[in-house]
C-alpha cells in the first residue's frame, strides 16, 4: 500500500487543478516579470482591456515598433531567400544586442539593400537594352540586304497604282495623304526593334491594319532570353524589322510599338557603321556585366552576414512583441503606478511563478515587490493536461471532437489503447502491420531531425501521429496473428492444424469440408480454414459476434465513466436517475446478447440468436425450444425486458421534477429573507433569489432530459449496430488482400515468362502499398475515430471546455510575426 500511495497522480485521467491569480506589478519590473513568465510558460493571462481597441492600449507604440521591425526582418528574409542563401544552421554563441541597437541595424540594412536593389535594377535594365541592341544589330543586317527588292516593289506600286487618274477619287484619306507626301520620300524607310514573343502576332496584325497593308514585316527569334529586372524571370523575345514608306506611317508604327512595349533601336544601313556600333555595344556590355557581377557579389556578402544573425533577430523581435502584447492585457493603475493582471495557472505551478516574480524584482533592483495572490473565480477554469510525445497525439484526437470540461474524465487515457486496438480489428494482417511498424520506426528514429525541419501538411500530420502509427502497427500485428493472415496467406506458426482432408488429394476440401482429428489450434484461427467450405461462414460469424462484444464493452466503459464523473462532481441525481437506468437498459438488451454469444461459443450450441432476440420482444412467454441455451432463460428474458421498459421513464421523468423541487425549497426561504433590502440592493446583489428563480426553466430542462433519454435509447440500438463496421471492414480488408494475392501474384507466377512475373509482382506491390496500406489504413482510422467520438464519448463526455493557453515563448511561431 505504501508503494501505491507514493505513485504520482495520473495526469491524463482529469485535467490539472487550476487557480485564478492576481498580479500587482510595479511599472519598473513589469517587462522583466512578463519575460520570465513567458520563459516559464505556465500562466494564461486574461485580457482586462477587452473593451479597448488596440490603439487605446498602453504599450501600443512599442507594439508598432516591434511590428515595423518584423516587417524589415521579413523583407531581409525574402531578399536572402531570393538570393538562395538560406541555410539550416542556427546561430549560436552570438553576442546579445539591445533592441534599440537592433532597430538601428535593421533600418541601416534595409536602406542599404533597397539602394543596392535599385542600382542593380538600373544596371540590369541598361544591360538588357545593350543586349537587345546587340541582337537587333545582328539580326536586322540580314533583313536590310533585301531592301533593294522592297524599293523595286515600291516603284512598281507608284507606277501602277498612284499614276492611275481615278485613284484619287476612290482612295481613302490616309492613302491620299501618303500619296501626297510620297514625292518627298527618297524610298523605303525601316524601323527595327525587339518585342516579347507572346505579342508578336497581335503586333504584326495591328501594324498591317494601321498601314493598310503598305508595309513589309520581317521577324526572327532572339538568340538569348532577356532577364526581367523586376521579376527575375527570363522572357523570350523576337526581333523585327518593319519596312514602310511615308512619315505618317512611321509615326503610327512608333506609337504602336510603344503601346505594345516594343523597344526600337536605330540600325544604320552601312555595314561598316553596323560593325563599329556592334563593337562599341559589346565593349559597354562587358563593362556593365562586370559591374553587375561585382554588385551582386557585394549584395550577397551583405546578405550572408545578415543571414547569420537572422534567426536570433527574428526570435528576439517575436519575443519582444509577445511581451508587449501581454502587457497590453494588463490594467494600468495610475494612482499606484503599477500594472494589475489576472490569469489562470495550475496549482502545482504557483511556487515556480512566485520564484520567477521574485527573480524579476531582484534583477530590476525594484524597491517594491510583486504581489501575487489567489482569487475566487466565477467562471469555469481552462482545461490543461500534461502530455508527453506518446500521449499528445491521442489527446489531440480527443480535442478535435471537443476540449474536455474542467476536471471531467478524459477519454484520451483510454483512447491510447482502445483506438489502435479497434483500428487493428479492422486492419488485422501481420504482414501489413510490419509495413506500418517499419514506417513508424523510421519516423521515430529520425524524430530529432524531422522535428527541426519544416514539413509539408501531410508529412507533418504523419510525423505528429508517429506514436499512434506505432501502436496501430503493433496491434495490427497482434490481430493479424489471431486472424492468421500474412498478406492474406495463413501460416502454421503455432503448431499443426486440428483438421485434415478427407483424402490425400484435398480435392473435396471446398465441397465436402474437413475432418477434425486433434486438439484445436493453440492461438488464433486455424490455417486450414483458408479455402475450405466453411471459411466465410465461420469468419463472418466470429468477427460479427466479436464486434458486438467489443461494442457493448466499450459502451459500458463510457457509462461507467459517467458514474465516476457524477461521483467526482457530487451529483447524486446523475447516479440514481442517469447512470443506473442507462446501465440497466443497455445490459438488459445488448449485455444479454453478449452473454448469449459467450455461452454459445462455450457450449457449441446451434441456437439461432437472431430468433432469440426478436421473439424476446414479440413473444416473450413462448417456449424457446431448440434455441434455449441454459435453464431459466425464458423467465430471465421476461425480467430483462421489464427492466428495459422501466428504465426508459426512470431516465426521463424523475430528474426534472426533483430539480424543480430542490430549486423551490432552496430559494423559498431566501425570498422572504430579503424583503427588508432596498430595491437597489436587490438589483445589485448577484446571488439574489429573484435572479436565480428566473434562471430556472422547468420546460427547458424537461425537454433537454427527454431529448437525452430518447437519444440514449435509440443510440443504444444504433451504436451497437455501428460497431458491426469492425466486422465489415475486417472482412473487406481480408478479401481485398486475398484477391490481390490470388488473382494478381499467383496468376502471374503461373507463367514461365520472367517479364509477366515481374509485372505481376509490381502490380501486387503497388496494390498493397497504395490500396491496402494507404487507403485501407485511412478508412480504418476514420472508422475507429467515429467509434470513439460518437459511440464511446457520447456516453459521458461533454467536451465544452476550453484549452489552457499559457503565455509561453516556446509556443511562438513565425505566423506571429
Amino acid at each position: 500500500m505504501e508503494f501505491v500511495d507514493k505513485l504520482p497522480p495520473m495526469d491524463l485521467m482529469r485535467s490539472e487543478k487550476m487557480t485564478l491569480v492576481q498580479l500587482i506589478i510595479p511599472v519598473e519590473s513589469a517587462y522583466r516579470a512578463v519575460s520570465y513568465l513567458g520563459e516559464l510558460g505556465l500562466l494564461q493571462f486574461r485580457d482586462l482591456n477587452a473593451d479597448k481597441s488596440p490603439f487605446q492600449r498602453i504599450f501600443v507604440n512599442q507594439v508598432k515598433r516591434c511590428g515595423e521591425m518584423s516587417r524589415k526582418l521579413r523583407f531581409l528574409k525574402d531578399q536572402i531567400s531570393k538570393a538562395g542563401l538560406l541555410s539550416s544552421h542556427h546561430s549560436v554563441l552570438q553576442p546579445n544586442v539591445e533592441l534599440e541597437e537592433l532597430e538601428a541595424q535593421l533600418a541601416e540594412h534595409e536602406t542599404e539593400l533597397i539602394e543596392m536593389n535599385h542600382n542593380s535594377e538600373k544596371l540590369r535594365q541598361t544591360c538588357n537594352e545593350l543586349l537587345e541592341f546587340k541582337m537587333v544589330l545582328q539580326k536586322a543586317g540580314a533583313f536590310l540586304v533585301s531592301k533593294s527588292h522592297a524599293v523595286a516593289e515600291e516603284r512598281e506600286l507608284d507606277e501602277h497604282v498612284y499614276s492611275d487618274e481615278n485613284y484619287v477619287e476612290t482612295a481613302s484619306l490616309l492613302e491620299q495623304e501618303m500619296r501626297s507626301g510620297a514625292s518627298n520620300q527618297s524610298g523605303l524607310q525601316y524601323i527595327s526593334g525587339i518585342i516579347c514573343k507572346s505579342k508578336i502576332l497581335r503586333f504584326e496584325r495591328m501594324l498591317f491594319r494601321a498601314t493598310r497593308g503598305n508595309m513589309l514585316f520581317n521577324q526572327a527569334p532572339a538568340d538569348e532570353n532577356i532577364v526581367d529586372p523586376v521579376s527575375d524571370e527570363k522572357v523570350e523575345k523576337t526581333i523585327f524589322v518593319v519596312f514602310f514608306s511615308g512619315q505618317q506611317a512611321k509615326t503610327k508604327i512608333l506609337k504602336i510599338s510603344e503601346a505594345f512595349g516594343a523597344n526600337c533601336y536605330p540600325v544604320p544601313e552601312d555595314i561598316t557603321k553596323q560593325r563599329q556600333i556592334t563593337r562599341e555595344v559589346l565593349s559597354r556590355l562587358s563593362e556593365l556585366e562586370a559591374t553587375l557581377d561585382a554588385g551582386i557579389r557585394h549584395r550577397d556578402k551583405a546578405l550572408a552576414s545578415i543571414e547569420f544573425h537572422l534567426t536570433k533577430w527574428m526570435n528576439m523581435v517575436r519575443r519582444e512583441k509577445a511581451v508587449y502584447d501581454t502587457l497590453n492585457m494588463l490594467n494600468f493603475d495610475v494612482t499606484k503606478k503599477c500594472l494589475v493582471g489576472e490569469g489562470w495557472c495550475p496549482v502545482f505551478a504557483k511556487t515556480q511563478i512566485q520564484e520567477a516574480l521574485q527573480r524579476a524584482t531582484f534583477d530590476c533592483n525594484s524597491q517594491v515587490g510583486i504581489i501575487f495572490h489567489l482569487m475566487d473565480a466565477m467562471e469555469s477554469p481552462p482545461t490543461y493536461f500534461r502530455t508527453n510525445r506518446l500521449t499528445n497525439a491521442f489527446q489531440e484526437i480527443v480535442d478535435a471532437y471537443g476540449v474536455a470540461r474542467y476536471q471531467e474524465a478524459n477519454p484520451a487515457l483510454y483512447t491510447v489503447i482502445t483506438f489502435p486496438f479497434l483500428f487493428a480489428v479492422m486492419f488485422g494482417d501481420w504482414g501489413h502491420g510490419l509495413c506500418l511498424l517499419l514506417g513508424a520506426l523510421i519516423l521515430i528514429a529520425r524524430e530529432t531531425k524531422l522535428a527541426s525541419q519544416k514539413l509539408g501538411s501531410f508529412m507533418e500530420m504523419l510525423f505528429g501521429g508517429r506514436y499512434v502509427l506505432l501502436l496501430m502497427a503493433l496491434f495490427s500485428i497482434y490481430c493479424g496473428l489471431i486472424y492468421n493472415e500474412f498478406f492474406s496467406v495463413p501460416f502454421h506458426i503455432f503448431g499443426g492444424s486440428a483438421y485434415k482432408c478427407r483424402d490425400s488429394s484435398c480435392s473435396d476440401a471446398y465441397t465436402a469440408g474437413l475432418i477434425k482429428y486433434r486438439d484445436p489450434y493453440p492461438f488464433g484461427v486455424d490455417p486450414r480454414w483458408r479455402g475450405s467450405r466453411s471459411e466465410l461462414p465461420f469468419l463472418n460469424s466470429l468477427k460479427m459476434k466479436m464486434s458486438v462484444l467489443f461494442g457493448v464493452a466499450q459502451m459500458n466503459l463510457g457509462i461507467i465513466l459517467s458514474y465516476f464523473n457524477a461521483c467526482f462532481f457530487g451529483s447524486a441525481l446523475d447516479i440514481r436517475y442517469q447512470f443506473v437506468p442507462q446501465m440497466i437498459f443497455l445490459n438488459s438488451l445488448f449485455g444479454y446478447l453478449s452473454l448469449l454469444i459467450v455461452i454459445k461459443w462455450c457450449t457449441g450450441s446451434q441456437a439461432d440468436l437472431y430468433h432469440v432476440m426478436i421473439y424476446m420482444f414479440l413473444s416473450p412467454t413462448d417456449d424457446l425450444g431448440d434455441n434455449q441455451l441454459f435453464w431459466g432463460q425464458r423467465p430471465l428474458q421476461i425480467l430483462l425486458l421489464i427492466l428495459a421498459i422501466v428504465a426508459v421513464p426512470w431516465m426521463l421523468f424523475p430528474k426534472p421534477f426533483i430539480l424543480k423541487k430542490l430549486h423551490t425549497e432552496r430559494f423559498q426561504g431566501r425570498t422572504y429573507g430579503i424583503l427588508g433590502t432596498s430595491e437597489m440592493d436587490l438589483e445589485v446583489e448577484p446571488d439574489s433569489a429573484r435572479e436565480h428563480h428566473e434562471d430556472f426553466n422547468f420546460s427547458e430542462i424537461f425537454v433537454h432530459q427527454m431529448i437525452h433519454s430518447i437519444e440514449f435509447v435509440l443510440g443504444a440500438v444504433s451504436n451497437t449496430a455501428s460497431y458491426l463496421r469492425l466486422w465489415a471492414l475486417s472482412l473487406a480488408h481480408s478479401e481485398l488482400s486475398t484477391v490481390f494475392y490470388e488473382k494478381v501474384l499467383l496468376l502471374a507466377w503461373g507463367y514461365d515468362s520472367i517479364v509477366i512475373r515481374l509485372i505481376g509482382l509490381a502490380v501486387f506491390a503497388f496494390a498493397t502499398a497504395f490500396i491496402l496500406l494507404m487507403m485501407e489504413s485511412l478508412s480504418a482510422f476514420l472508422h475507429a475515430l467515429r467509434l470513439h467520438w460518437v459511440e464511446f464519448q457520447s456516453k459521458f463526455y461533454h467536451g465544452d471546455g476550453y484549452k489552457f493557453k499559457p503565455f509561453s515563448f516556446s509556443s511562438l511561431t513565425e505566423d506571429e510575426d
